[in-house]
C-alpha cells in the first residue's frame, strides 16, 4: 500500500519562499560571474563582489524585482489557508523530507521565519508533548521515574528511531522500565543552539513530570551525542537540577571530533575561492548549514564558533569540555571492517564517522575523553545506519544500562 503524504499550504509557502531565495542567490551568483569574467581578471586575480553596471546592471536589477513580487504575492495568496497547529496532519514521509531539508539549510529556514524550519519538541510516537502537568500524564498514562531521552542525528528526526522493525527506545523500555521520549530538533542550527534550547527542555520536562524521577539516562547518535554533551555544558552553566539525576549517557556513532567529509568539503570552497572565474561558485558550498559546519570538527559551544567565519580554513580551535562528574559515559562506534586489524587506518569507520572520532580519541590530550575499556564497544561489519538497529548494538547498551 503507497504511503499517503500529507502537505500542508505552509509547505507550499515555505517551498515558495525558498525558490524565491534559491532564485536571487542564482541571480547574485551570475552576475558575479559576468562582472568577474568582463572584467579579464588574470587566472589568479582577486574576484569582485561588486554588482555589474549599465544595462547589464539594470536586467540583473529587474530579476530580483520580479522574483520579490511572486514571492510576496505567494505569500499573500497562502496566508489565510495556514492550518491550526491542531490541525496538522503528517506522514513520515512528509517527516523524512523536512528533516533532510532542515539538516542542509535548517539555520536558514529559522532565519529567514519560513514554515518549515522545525522547532525543538519533545515528542513520542510522532506526535509532540506538551510540556504541563496534566497535559503530559494525559500523553504518557504510566510514567515510570526513570526516563530515557534519545536524539537523533543529522537530517534525521524521532521517527527513524525506528529502524527494520526495532526501535532501541522501545526496546529498552519493555525491558527495562524507562520511559521513553525523543527529542525532535532542526539539525541545521549549530549544535550549541540546540544544546543549550535541549538543556532547557529537559529542566522544564522534570518539573512537570508526574511521578518523582529517580534517574535520566540519555542515548545520543551521530550529532545527537554532541547536541547531548553540549547539553550538559550548559546545565551545568545554568545550575540546572536535571544534570543531578542524569545517570548514564551512551553515545552511538557520535563523531566527537568531527568527519572528514566536512573538512573535504571546506577544502573544496578553498580551491573554488583561488581564481575569480570560479569564486562565485564557492557560494554553492556555502550553502550547507551551521549545523553541517560544525561537524568538521565536533563544535559543542558557542565559542567554538563565534567570531570565525566558519567557511574560512583553519585549524581545530575548540574549547575542551570535559565529561561531567558522576555520570558513567558509555561509547559505542562501528567499522565496516570484518576484524580488529581493519582499525590501522585512521580514517577508517562506519563510513561516515572515523573510528577514532567515535571513540574519543585524539591527538591533542586535553580533547580525548578518557573512556574506560569497559565503556567502549565496537561493531564490526557494521556501516552507520546500521548502530540503529543491529541486534548485537542494542544487547550492549541493554548491559550497561542494566548495570
Amino acid at each position: 500500500m503507497t504511503e499517503k503524504t500529507h502537505v500542508h499550504p505552509s509547505d507550499v509557502r515555505g517551498f515558495s519562499r525558498l525558490a524565491v531565495d534559491a532564485m536571487l542567490g542564482l541571480t547574485d551568483l551570475v552576475e558575479a560571474m559576468h562582472h568577474n569574467i568582463g572584467r579579464a581578471p588574470g587566472i589568479f586575480g582577486a574576484p569582485t563582489e561588486a554588482p555589474t553596471s549599465g544595462i547589464t546592471g539594470l536586467v540583473y536589477g529587474r530579476i530580483r524585482g520580479v522574483t520579490r513580487l511572486v514571492g510576496g504575492g505567494i505569500d499573500t495568496l497562502l496566508a489565510p489557508l495556514m492550518p491550526l497547529p491542531g490541525e496538522r496532519r503528517s506522514s513520515p514521509g512528509r517527516e523524512s523530507m523536512l528533516a533532510a531539508l532542515n539538516g542542509v539549510l535548517g539555520d536558514h529556514l529559522a532565519a529567514s521565519n519560513n514554515p518549515l524550519a522545525i522547532s525543538m519538541r519533545l515528542r513520542r510516537d510522532g506526535q509532540s508533548l506538551e510540556l504541563e502537568g496534566q497535559a503530559l500524564a494525559a500523553a504518557i498514562p504510566q510514567p515510570s521515574g526513570k526516563i530515557l531521552l534519545l536524539v537523533h542525528g543529522l537530517c534525521s528526526n524521532d521517527l527513524h528511531w525506528n529502524r527494520q522493525g526495532h526501535d532501541h527506545g522501545a526496546a529498552l523500555a519493555a525491558d527495562l522500565g524507562y520511559t521513553h521520549i525523543y527529542l525532535h530538533y532542526n539539525t541545521g542550527l549549530h549544535i550549541s543552539t540546540n544544546g543549550r534550547a535541549f538543556a532547557d527542555m529537559i529542566e522544564a520536562l522534570l518539573h512537570c513530570w508526574p511521578v518523582p524521577v529517580e534517574e535520566v539516562v540519555i542515548i545520543g547518535y551521530s550529532m545527537g551525542g554532541l547536541v547531548s554533551r553540549s547539553a550538559c555544558h550548559y546545565s551545568t552553566v545554568a545550575g540546572h537540577d536535571w544534570l543531578r539525576r542524569l545517570r548514564k549517557i551512551v553515545f552511538l556513532g557520535t563523531p566527537h571530533h568531527g568527519v572528514p567529509l566536512e573538512r573535504g568539503g571546506n577544502w573544496v570552497n578553498i580551491i573554488l575561492g583561488v581564481s575569480p572565474y570560479t569564486a562565485a561558485l564557492a557560494r554553492l558550498g556555502k550553502i550547507r548549514s551551521a549545523g553541517i559546519t560544525d561537524l568538521r570538527y565536533g563544535n559543542l559551544l558557542n565559542e567554538d564558533w563565534e567570531n570565525w567565519d566558519r567557511f574560512a580554513h583553519f585549524s581545530d580551535r575548540r574549547r575542551s569540555v570535559p565529561l561531567p562528574n558522576g555520570v558513567q559515559w558509555y561509547t559505542i562506534g562501528a567499522t565496516t571492517g570484518k576484524t580488529a586489524d581493519d582499525r590501522s587506518d585512521p580514517l577508517f569507520g562506519d563510513g561516515l564517522v572515523p573510528l577514532h572520532s567515535a571513540l574519543g580519541y585524539h591527538k591533542n590530550p586535553s580533547l580525548t575523553l578518557p573512556f574506560r575499556e569497559s565503556q567502549q564497544w565496537i561493531g564490526y561489519d557494521m556501516n552507520h545506519l546500521d548502530l540503529l538497529h543491529r541486534r548485537e548494538v542494542y544487547n550492549q547498551m541493554r548491559q550497561w544500562l542494566a548495570s
